[in-house]
């Protein structure tokens, strides 16, 4: 593994990508392992901002690529294993009951979900890796239903090591595009990451409101 040295230019990356910058350049690849890890907890820092990080230090020869996409996965599916077992230690109707008291949900929306993971189960775990915010909680009705671990090790490795491949292939592909992004934009680009997260809570409150609202008239019409 190569020891990651500072950016050439001047100007220090800043947000969420300058954190994952400095740290891939303190740690290498056990880094990408680190941010990864940290982004199945932390949704709002997404794999998108943190693996083309990851390719560019690899297309300067600070980082071994296939070293980085090795602890991308390897974070990946750590933490994807911590949300299993909280899914099976939790169970089926413990997590319901959990969801129930959670504002604007309720059991019924955890009945939807767990439909469904009984029925894609395997889908949704191969694919669910390629989709923000899914790939961090999908894991949790994997647990509930008691997905067999090695199956659902099988295809977290699967799905997180393609996707990992591909936004760290990309940032190697850009190459000296990337760096002005990471100097100049980064503050932009975390600004952005941090808008898109709150813009996406605004819709689901606004749908879920609207949701009860709507049921609300129809009991009340019903009576």
């Amino acid at each position: 593994m190569f020891a990651a040295a500072p950016l050439a230019s001047t100007a220090e990356p800043e947000g969420v990508v300058g954190w994952v910058l400095d740290l891939m350049e303190r740690l290498g690849e056990v880094g990408v392992g680190v941010a990864v890890f940290a982004e199945t907890f932390l949704p709002p820092i997404p794999s998108e901002a943190v693996l083309p990080v990851a390719g560019f230090l690899a297309y300067e020869g600070r980082m071994n690529p296939w070293w980085a996409i090795a602890a991308a996965t390897t974070g990946a599916v750590v933490g994807a294993w911590l949300w299993w077992l909280l899914g099976a230690m939790l169970g089926r109707e413990r997590t319901r009951a959990l969801v129930a008291r959670v504002p604007l949900l309720g059991g019924e929306d955890f009945d939807k979900a767990d439909a469904f993971f009984a029925r894609w189960g395997a889908a949704a775990v191969l694919f669910g890796r390629c989709v923000p915010l899914v790939r961090s909680f999908i894991s949790i009705p994997a647990g509930i239903q008691r997905m067999p671990f090695w199956r659902f090790t099988l295809y977290t490795t699967l799905g997180s090591g393609v996707w990992n491949a591909l936004w760290i292939g990309l940032g190697y592909a850009l190459g000296p595009a990337m760096e002005p992004v990471l100097t100049r934009w980064s503050g932009v680009l975390s600004d952005v990451v941090v808008i898109g997260v709150g813009l996406v809570l605004v819709l689901f409150v606004a749908a879920r409101l609207r949701g009860l609202s709507r049921r609300a008239k129809s009991e009340a019409q019903d009576r």
